[in-house]
């Protein structure tokens, strides 16, 4: 990786979250970084004390069970769908090509990129379509809702239509990574559709990216094969430990709801004074515009402040919630120094 250039956008577009590759490239930036390029929420869940088992025993049946009954709930998965759990939702996108492979992918775009990547990676043809129309033509197609990273909603009997569209040759995926704040909006409830497959993150809402915990709803028939996929243990013991205690915490879940929306609110007010669009978002991060986006990348990256840019619009920067009250003072200092360089 070479140094950021004043022309051209900034480096680390890839994927948020890569502070190691931040402090080799600008390694004058104070300490501590305040790392706002992912969309997961700075109020982590607290780790409930673990019995030594958890780490010592390979994963049992009754773990497992534990975590499917608190998944179940949280989600509002019916009965008549499986609730495959796996590392992370990402390993369910990379996974999900090879167990259902389709020759026409039709991603609703702009998105998360590791969508297309993966189904091209597995020699699809992908396409990127702006109308949920365009959908219906493909073998399989791909819904992010909340979008990431412009937050666009999708009503869930418009996606419900499609998947039926679907539903004769292939299937739905709908990336639900940020629904929890928003469960009003979720088809999950719908997963035991043949033609859906619905995809849920714990890391990004609990604030736990690091526990690799994701979900796979859908048919007890696609279940079966995405299982035998995974194959056993696909969860480790203390992931299961702890998902299935923070699942279960309906009252946790309804505060940090709350706790998210004022956040998303207060960077709103800060961006919007600091001359940034809004375009979008979510509660757990905000997408804004900017005609000098990429000097901006680099103005914070200096004073220690990720965020996160985008190759294919240069105009892009996407803010997470700082943690803390000092946090967010350093933000307010660089946002009132943005034009200043």
């Amino acid at each position: 990786m070479t140094a950021h250039s004043a022309i051209g956008a900034p480096p680390l577009v890839a994927h948020g979250g890569r502070l190691d590759a931040a402090r080799r490239l600008y390694p004058n930036a104070p300490q501590p970084w305040i790392d706002l390029s992912t969309g997961v929420n700075p109020r982590v869940y607290p780790l409930p004390p673990l019995a030594d088992e958890a780490f010592t025993r390979l994963p049992d049946d009754d773990a497992f069970a534990a975590l499917d009954s608190a998944a179940r709930k949280a989600y509002g998965a019916p009965a008549g769908a499986d609730v495959v759990p796996g590392g992370g939702a990402q390993a369910f996108i990379q996974m999900l090509p090879r167990v259902f492979p389709a020759r026409r992918v039709a991603i609703l775009d702009f998105t998360y990129a590791e969508h297309a990547a993966c189904w091209a990676a597995m020699g699809a043809q992908v396409d990127t379509v702006e109308t949920l129309d365009a959908l219906a033509g493909a073998d399989v197609g791909v819904i992010v809702a909340p979008n990431n990273p412009d937050g666009r909603v999708v009503e869930p009997q418009d996606i419900l239509s499609v998947a039926a569209q679907l539903s004769q040759r292939g299937l739905l995926i709908v990336d639900e990574s940020f629904m929890d704040f928003t469960p009003e909006r979720s088809v999950a409830r719908f997963a035991h559709n043949e033609g859906l497959v619905v995809l849920r993150s714990f890391g990004k809402a609990y604030g736990l990216p690091g526990l690799r915990l994701g979900f796979a709803l859908c048919s007890r028939a696609r279940g079966a094969k995405l299982r035998a996929a995974l194959g056993p243990w696909a969860v480790s013991g203390p992931a299961l430990a702890i998902g299935a205690r923070a699942l279960s915490d309906d009252v946790w879940r309804a505060n940090a709801a709350r706790a998210s929306a004022g956040d998303a609110a207060r960077l709103d007010a800060l961006l919007t004074q600091a001359g940034f669009h809004i375009v979008g978002g979510t509660t757990l991060f905000r997408l804004a515009a900017h005609p000098q986006a990429a000097r901006c990348f680099t103005h914070f990256a200096a004073r220690g402040i990720l965020t996160r840019a985008f190759a294919a619009k240069s105009d892009w920067l996407r803010f997470g919630s700082p943690p803390d009250e000092s946090a967010w003072a350093r933000l307010a200092a660089a946002l009132e120094s943005v034009d200043g360089g």
